[in-house]
C-alpha cells in the first residue's frame, strides 16, 4: 500500500509548530496544499513519499530546490562502486558540520 499511518515520532503538526510556520508555509515547501496538509495533521494517512519529503525538508533541513538528478547519480555511484570513499566523505562531512 502507498499510504500508511504516520507511526513514527514525527508528528507533522508538532514539527510545523516548532518551526513557527503556518500550514501554507509548511506544506507548500513539499508540494502539498494547505487543505491537504491540514488533513494529514488531523490524522489522515500520509503517503510515504510525502512523509519522506517532510522529513528531508523540515527535519533534515535539506533544500530540495538545490538537489539535482546528477547529484543523486554521483551519490548512488559512490555508494555502490566506491563505498570506502563514500564512507570517508560522509565522515568528513559530519565532522565539518559538527565543527561549524
Amino acid at each position: 500500500m502507498n499510504s500508511t499511518k504516520t507511526t513514527d515520532k514525527s508528528d507533522p503538526r508538532d514539527i510545523r509548530r516548532k518551526l513557527g510556520l503556518n500550514q501554507q508555509q509548511f506544506w507548500s515547501k513539499i508540494g502539498v496544499t494547505q487543505s491537504g496538509g491540514s488533513r494529514y495533521e488531523s490524522g489522515r494517512n500520509m503517503p510515504r513519499p510525502v512523509r519522506e519529503l517532510l522529513r528531508l525538508v523540515h527535519v533534515e533541513q535539506i533544500d530540495i530546490q538545490r538537489l539535482k538528478r546528477e547529484d543523486m547519480d554521483v551519490i548512488e555511484y559512490l555508494k555502490s562502486d566506491e563505498s570506502e570513499l563514500f564512507k570517508t566523505l560522509k565522515k568528513s562531512a559530519k565532522s565539518k558540520k559538527k565543527a561549524a
